[in-house]
């Protein structure tokens, strides 16, 4: 399987990537406010490449539940300068996590690769034609509701099934506008408008939720679910949690694995390929 990111084929047949996540806000659920500034964001990203990140994800608008939205301004500000001072000193892959065209068309000027969209393309009718005119990768993650809202008593008949409705129905839309199937990848969004239930109903049906061909993305860490099932009340007690999951998640196909704590999820991700 190849992702099509620009110029580049990011394979991904025998070993697993990790996407490293770097928020540049105040007020992220793990680490708000520890990279918000661009010395402190690139010397964690610095981190991340060294331990064998092979994207840097860049937020600038923290999407925990029940976050409320940022002006586009605002996003630009934090994200922009951290993306250009990454792209200076690294040429790997680098993601913009937005749901705003201006923001991701700004971050694609400053050198990123990557558009990685929790609505999955749906919350700014621009967005699709930007994707059209650039030769990015697109990461279409699913959501139910907004941010805000979304952990507001979420409701599915068959939470699998609706998953899958909704990456086919994206994916023929994206197609349609004119981008190329392999440039997509697919992110269930776990805890994005799911219960517990939910959850687990998608980490153990996830080898068969995306369309046939397409990559998956799965990002875990360090997430309120694991503290539903454990007892770790602090973000970064979650991280044991999050291997289990990465490492059972490769086992059923998963090759992207959006952490905070890379070198320990790339570890037990190479352990589990010698294993398989």
């Amino acid at each position: 399987m190849i992702w099509k990111i620009n110029n580049h084929d990011l394979h991904l047949t025998r070993k697993a990537r990790i996407m490293g996540i770097l928020n540049v806000t105040p007020d992220s659920f793990s680490d708000g406010g520890n990279f918000a500034r661009v010395e402190s964001a690139l010397a964690q990203a610095g981190r991340m490449i060294a331990e064998g990140a092979t994207i840097i994800d860049v937020g600038g608008e923290s999407t925990r539940p029940g976050s409320q939205p940022v002006d586009q301004e605002v996003e630009i500000r934090r994200a922009i300068p951290v993306i250009k001072a990454i792209r200076a000193e690294w040429s790997g892959l680098i993601s913009i996590d937005t749901m705003k065209a201006p923001v991701a068309e700004a971050a694609l000027a400053a050198g990123a690769d990557i558009i990685n969209d929790v609505s999955g393309l749906t919350h700014d009718p621009e967005m699709i034609n930007l994707c059209v005119e650039s030769h990015c990768g697109i990461v279409v993650m699913h959501m139910l509701g907004t941010p805000a809202n979304m952990q507001n008593a979420p409701l599915y008949s068959d939470v699998t099934a609706h998953l899958r409705g909704f990456f086919q129905e994206r994916l023929d839309c994206l197609v349609a506008a004119g981008i190329q199937k392999e440039r997509i990848c697919f992110d269930p969004g776990i805890g994005f408008g799911k219960t517990l239930d939910h959850n687990l109903a998608i980490l153990k049906n996830i080898a068969h939720l995306s369309p046939i061909g397409s990559p998956l993305l799965l990002g875990v860490s360090r997430k309120s679910l694991i503290s539903k099932i454990i007892d770790c009340e602090s973000p970064t007690e979650r991280d044991a949690a999050t291997l289990a999951m990465t490492t059972l998640a490769r086992r059923s196909g998963v090759m992207l694995h959006r952490v905070h704590a890379v070198k320990e999820n790339l570890h037990a991700l190479r352990i589990t390929e010698a294993l398989i």
